[in-house]
């Protein structure tokens, strides 16, 4: 029998944003994250066959957070910490001028500083939702948690992250 199944780089590939995108939020360090993504990925090569066909990313970003928590496990916490690549993750429109610039680099930094100080299920709950808009169903299968918990830990995320910001810059308006 023919197997009619996509290639792994065609289904998994297109996915590699999304998965360095969550373990350089968990792990905080750069080159660590890379590490991650590549032994998740071998993961998800070997496991392959386990994969039910529905949702790849999802899947995929389910391995790459095991990953890091077993690589944390076994650092038995070590310390990490998150650099910020503005050349790799800045979104600046040229033609909005630099002071536009200027103030979208200020806000990104500001938000991943105070997202860093957030515990890693807060992050990565966060980062899910809010940058891979993920679902609550999604994040939920990624997480291995029930809906409810999804739901309460994203909103004890966002009131964390709120705060956070808020301590940066006591002077900033509220929403």
């Amino acid at each position: 029998m023919i197997s009619t199944d996509p290639p792994f780089a065609d289904r998994f590939l297109p996915h590699l944003d999304a998965a360095y995108n969550l373990a350089r939020h968990l792990a905080r360090d750069d080159a660590l994250a890379e590490d991650i993504v590549q032994d998740a990925f071998l993961r998800a090569l070997r496991h392959q066959r386990t994969f039910n066909g529905v949702n790849a990313r999802a899947w995929l970003l389910t391995i790459v957070r095991r990953t890091f928590y077993t690589q944390w496990q076994q650092a038995q916490g070590e310390a990490t910490h998150e650099s910020f690549d503005d050349d790799l993750h800045g979104t600046a429109r040229r033609e909005d001028g630099p002071d536009a610039e200027l103030d979208r680099t200020l806000a990104r930094e500001r938000i991943e500083t105070a997202l860093a100080t957030l515990p890693a299920p807060y992050r990565e709950v966060l980062v899910l939702r809010e940058i891979e808009e993920l679902s609550y169903d999604e994040i939920a299968g990624v997480i291995e948690a029930p809906l409810g918990t999804v739901m309460s830990r994203l909103s004890r995320a966002r009131q964390r992250l709120q705060r956070a910001l808020m301590a940066q810059d006591p002077e900033a308006p509220h929403a």
